[in-house]
């Protein structure tokens, strides 16, 4: 090679590296202000979402004055964001109920069938079966009469019972029933008649005793040995039946699942509005329908509003959509769209599926958060079944991860928020123990979560108070509160 070759050779060879280290330079830049980019997202929005315990107070306080104003002023018309409902009022369990008591979980098209054993004592439910029906209640059951309804849950009793025999005894045996709302769902049909009995319908309890005297109708026709002796109520009123079996110092029970909601018991000198029939009820027990919680001092934000304003129900069940499993994903699915479409959080081109709604669920976020190994392996594995996303980075991973916690630390902090704020109303957070029933998906199988609730009621106490409220975990698991309603005594709701 001549001279001249040469220098040609090494001039090509300098200005190909010298263009390699220019675009090596702007690839790197370009890569260093998509990371600031997508920290400038992920600190906004944790900064909008951040519940320091002093903004937990301005939730709890604003609750005790939603809860008030629901129980007092309903009759002026201004009852703030909350309705709250009489569910139950009666005797609740004492401890020292006995025998086999069935029960029914409805759960918009699904059923769930129970029958377990009381000992007495305050002795663990023993003997507990449980059966799910596999087929869906069809549409023109769920839209039709009671009469239809009722006849449906016999016939699967009738099974349930030939599958899982038991000694006949003459004794007839109680049935609890409790009712399971789904977010964003609104059943058809005869249940919406009986979904909400609220302050303001006063003493008309009409469809309660038509639908307690169809379904035992349809049980005696059936020729099975059982009767509901309590209303249909929220599966939240059903576990705070449990919690009250073990423990008389049970006020409050709270299920934080895809749905979500809060029941408390109630004196009914502090409902102004209550009219009832029943001369002296021992227990007055509320449904606050906490999900309607709205308030200016509740850490929302963009992803928030518009979640809300594209949602079924826009403007409504606002605290719902901030708590419950049924959003908790949409909101991280929302923060990485963004992420992902000003900082290219995921490559150059927009997933797909990322911009599907409701994609991620709450399963799928716990997996994510809770994810622990040094790759975020669980992580990877998530982002490829549920967007597609097939090649991130391990950066892009841990940032997933700050998302979800993000997201489940605020949730959980106003949900314990609300629950301190329940205690408050009743005026037992410096005076008496309080012990406060928590079930559902949320609370059962995301261990972040649970912590996060567990620690801001602690905080929101102190060393001194926090030990007057207890968070306990609901008894039998999932539904189990109708049997513990089947044991409670004949309710006034019944003609």
């Amino acid at each position: 090679m001549t001279r001249k070759e040469v220098v040609v050779a090494v001039t090509a060879a300098t200005v190909t590296a010298v263009a390699a280290a220019v675009l090596t330079g702007r690839w790197v830049r370009r890569k260093e202000r998509r990371r600031k980019q997508t920290q400038r997202i992920l600190r906004k929005f944790a900064r909008e979402c951040a519940t320091p315990v002093s903004k937990l107070w301005e939730v709890a306080d604003a609750f005790v004055a939603d809860m008030t104003a629901s129980l007092t002023a309903a009759a002026a018309g201004s009852c703030g964001s909350l309705n709250m409902v009489v569910s139950f009022a009666g005797s609740l369990p004492s401890g020292d109920e006995k025998g086999v008591h069935y029960g029914v979980n409805l759960r918009g098209k699904e059923l769930l069938l129970l029958r377990g054993t009381l000992e007495g004592n305050e002795q663990p439910l023993s003997y507990v079966q449980k059966q799910e029906i596999p087929i869906p209640i069809p549409d023109n059951v769920l839209n039709g009469s009671f009469k239809e309804l009722c006849d449906f849950i016999s016939l699967e009793l009738v099974k349930f019972l030939g599958m899982n025999p038991v000694e006949e005894t003459e004794e007839v045996k109680n049935l609890g029933f409790t009712l399971t709302r789904f977010v964003e769902q609104n059943v058809p049909g005869s249940i919406s008649r009986i979904q909400r009995k609220s302050l303001a319908d006063g003493d008309d309890d009409t469809d309660l005793k038509e639908f307690m005297n169809e379904m035992n109708e349809s049980l005696e026709r059936h020729g099975l040995k059982i009767r509901m002796n309590t209303t249909l109520v929220d599966n939240t009123v059903g576990e705070l039946a449990g919690g009250r079996y073990y423990h008389k110092d049970t006020v409050a029970a709270v299920s934080l699942g895809m749905g979500t909601n809060a029941a408390y018991i109630e004196q009914a000198q502090e409902i102004s509005r209550w009219k009832s029939t029943i001369p002296e009820p021992q227990e007055i027990v509320i449904s606050t329908e906490w999900g309607d919680f709205r308030s200016c001092h509740l850490p929302l934000t963009e992803y928030d509003a518009a979640l809300d304003a594209e949602s079924w129900n826009p403007g409504s069940r606002v605290f719902e959509k901030m708590v419950s499993g049924g959003y908790l994903g949409e909101i991280v699915r929302r923060v990485l769209l963004r992420m992902s479409e000003e900082s290219g959080l995921f490559g150059d081109t927009l997933p797909p599926k990322l911009m599907v709604p409701y994609m991620l669920w709450s399963p799928d976020m716990a997996a994510m958060h809770q994810d622990i190994s040094e790759d975020r392996e669980i992580v990877n594995r998530k982002l490829k079944e549920v967007f597609g996303i097939m090649d991130s980075s391990v950066a892009a991973r841990e940032v997933v991860v700050e998302v979800c916690d993000v997201v489940a630390e605020r949730a959980a902090r106003v949900a314990g928020a609300g629950i301190v704020g329940m205690i408050k109303k009743l005026g037992r957070l410096e005076k008496k123990m309080s012990i406060v029933i928590v079930e559902g998906g949320l609370y059962d199988h995301y261990r972040v979560f649970r912590n996060y609730l567990h620690s801001s009621v602690w905080e929101m106490l102190g060393d001194e108070l926090s030990d007057h409220v207890v968070i306990e975990h609901s008894h039998g698991g999932s539904a189990a509160g109708a049997l513990f309603l089947g044991a409670c005594g004949k309710q006034d709701f019944e003609s």
